[in-house]
């Protein structure tokens, strides 16, 4: 993602750029494909709403920049209520097919196995969760930093046909959504109590992957938590968790309310395959349709993928890169997507955005200071080079959020003058965060001399 977005960024300023991708010269534990762009574990960008959602603000912060992923995202997107999510397979095609095709782009397949050669001046790594073993170990080697890893699970993905719709539903949570599609995007099905306890047995008492030596003390990214560890932490985590029924009308029993809900969402364009929200597990494969056959709806689920888990890497990002997202022992070099220490599909290719951006505007020797912390883009690099929580001892991969951005300096009151409390607060505060990022990404953009030619 991060690749492919910096080097279509550093193409559409006028400049040649040489994609080096290993696959399928040397696979990954997690891809499927030799794609560019591949979505490994969700197909959900996640949402769309660029007023009160930092994530959907990011989107359009992209858009605005002439972001190729948002731009094919928008194009092979499949219905998902109020959220961006996209068919894998068209996806990953069309932005390599877009790459491939544009005259300033060459793209090598082959392994970079170690550091890049002395003679590559203008460098970003943006080798994503799965960095191979060779260069992870020539870049600790050079810098002397201890590495930090964690463990990012898949979830499984269902035949839309094999669902039992006399059982589960459509619907999004709160009927959220502008067309019929979205407000019907997710199939639901329903546990009741002794069900959910039923299930929560199950997973608990389940054979697991079992972790070599080397990763067992590697912690998991707390927004991707395989279901079964959140199950250790309490037989209600899932239930108020992925599992949490609110929102959510039985259309079969309505006025029965479900004790539990398992989401499905859709995956492709044509609707076929539907993968389980949430549901990222380590679940060994025998035990995961088994237990997940005990779902009501799914009793005859047949899996296209059943879940996984790999191993995520990052760097310590905050003591290595500086605001220019550069290497402080050796600015030939940049780093850019979940490498640097963001977390998700969309901040990751952000990453890339930026990095291709100012590597760019130094090419061609003009002066681009990254955007402001106002914006999106400029409080996921501001995490990254030392915005981290203060008086920690170490670096945790992020998502984006408001929380990254500085706070509104005006009281935020009504029409006439009362201030607001509680939720009214809350949105008009993330309303007003959004509209300032955006003003503040278009002056921005008003000082990037790439952007204007």
């Amino acid at each position: 993602m991060a690749g492919s977005e910096a080097a279509w960024q550093i193409a559409e300023a006028g400049l040649p750029v040489v994609i080096h991708e290993m696959r399928p010269v040397r696979g990954t534990e997690a891809h499927l494909t030799d794609g560019l762009a591949e979505l490994v574990c969700s197909n959900s960008f996640r949402s769309d709403d660029a007023e009160t959602n930092a994530v959907g603000l990011l989107h359009e912060e992209m858009r605005r920049c002439n972001s190729i992923i948002m731009a094919m995202g928008d194009k092979h997107q499949v219905p998902a209520g109020g959220a961006l999510a996209v068919d894998r397979v068209a996806f990953s095609d069309a932005v390599t097919e877009t790459l491939k095709n544009h005259p300033k782009v060459t793209i090598e397949r082959g392994e970079v196995a170690g550091l890049p050669p002395a003679e590559w001046d203008s460098v970003i790594i943006a080798t994503g969760p799965l960095t191979s073993p060779a260069l992870s170990q020539a870049i600790l080697d050079l810098t002397g930093e201890d590495s930090l890893a964690f463990f990012d699970a898949i979830a499984p993905i269902i035949h839309r046909e094999s669902i039992d719709m006399e059982v589960a539903w459509m619907q999004s949570r709160y009927d959220k959504g502008e067309t019929e599609a979205d407000k019907a995007a997710y199939i639901n099905c329903p546990m009741d109590k002794a069900q959910y306890e039923a299930f929560i047995d199950a997973l608990m008492a389940a054979p697991k992957t079992e972790f070599k030596d080397w990763e067992k003390d590697t912690p998991y990214f707390e927004a991707c938590l395989p279901i079964e560890v959140m199950a250790e932490r309490g037989r209600e985590t899932l239930r108020h968790g992925p599992m949490k029924p609110r929102g959510l009308t039985n259309k079969h029993n309505p006025d029965v309310k479900p004790w539990a809900v398992v989401q499905l969402r859709q995956d492709n364009a044509l609707g076929t395959l539907f993968n389980m929200v949430g549901f990222q597990t380590k679940l060994k494969y025998g035990a995961q349709a088994e237990i997940f056959r005990m779902i009501p709806g799914l009793e005859n689920a047949e899996f296209a993928r059943l879940g996984g888990i790999h191993r995520n890497t990052f760097i310590n990002s905050p003591r290595l890169l500086d605001k220019q997202l550069r290497m402080k022992a050796n600015p030939a070099w940049r780093f850019a997507g979940q490498v640097t220490g963001v977390e998700g599909y969309v901040e990751s290719a952000a990453m890339g955005l930026m990095a291709g951006r100012l590597a760019a505007a130094e090419r061609k020797g003009e002066t681009l200071s990254a955007p402001p912390a106002t914006t999106a883009f400029g409080a996921l690099i501001e995490h990254v080079t030392g915005g981290h929580l203060s008086g920690k001892a170490t670096f945790q991969p992020m998502n984006v959020n408001f929380g990254l951005f500085p706070d509104i300096d005006t009281p935020l009151k009504t029409e006439d003058g009362k201030r607001l409390r509680g939720k009214d607060k809350s949105v008009a505060r993330k309303r007003a965060m959004s509209a300032r990022a955006l003003s503040d990404l278009q002056v921005w953009l008003g000082t990037d001399r790439l952007a204007a030619e």
